[in-house]
């Protein structure tokens, strides 16, 4: 049984996109996925359609200000149709990532919405299953989620860097395994859900 995944996600400058596609090359690992990146900047058929048919979908959003880009915020807020008939993405899987210039950059609160925005729509939430790095005399910036989140994947990129060189490559593996995450659950999700289906006599 194959699994689609879509990685949903803005960008304002290259460097989350570089996250997405790492999320994108994690999901990818996992045998029988099928994984499609897809920009929210201009939603039209195509995207609705993508999102439509996917088992798991990764929402991604640079932090600005302590929140969402208000590209990725518009996006949200025209998800209202997909909502308000019948809750088509309810019982599909959910993750999220978002990348900012600082070390905290507040995008802790990026992810809670996120994780919020899954919930109305009735998704299932899948964060981050890592220890956290960095985090001893020994531990160093090239550790695995060195950051220490757990609801998603955090990145950080200097302002002054372009997105060939930012993300690190630590935050990149970070998402990747986000990624590899979400598809191995979303294949146990649609195992178990195929198990609990009659079958056809």
């Amino acid at each position: 049984m194959q699994a689609q995944i879509a990685v949903a996600y803005h960008s304002g400058y290259g460097h989350t996109a570089r996250q997405a596609a790492a999320v994108a090359a994690g999901a990818a690992e996992v045998a029988d996925t099928a994984v499609r990146l897809v920009p929210v900047a201009e939603p039209d058929d195509e995207l609705w359609r993508a999102l439509a048919a996917a088992d798991a979908i990764v929402f991604g959003t640079p932090t600005y200000m302590s929140g969402s880009s208000a590209v990725f915020r518009a996006f949200t807020e025209a998800t209202t149709g997909v909502w308000g008939d019948g809750m088509q993405w309810k019982d599909k899987i959910a993750a999220g990532f978002t990348n900012s210039g600082t070390m905290s950059g507040d995008k802790l609160h990026t992810l809670v919405d996120l994780a919020l925005f899954a919930a109305q729509h009735g998704m299932i939430w899948v964060g981050l299953a890592e220890y956290g790095g960095w985090n001893t005399t020994a531990g160093s910036s090239e550790d695995l989620n060195r950051l220490g989140s757990w609801l998603g994947a955090m990145s950080q990129s200097n302002n002054d860097e372009p997105p060939d060189l930012a993300p690190s490559a630590s935050d990149l593996r970070t998402a990747a395994a986000l990624g590899h995450r979400v598809a191995t659950v979303t294949h146990r999700h649609l195992r178990g859900a195929a198990a609990l289906t009659p079958a056809r006599s």
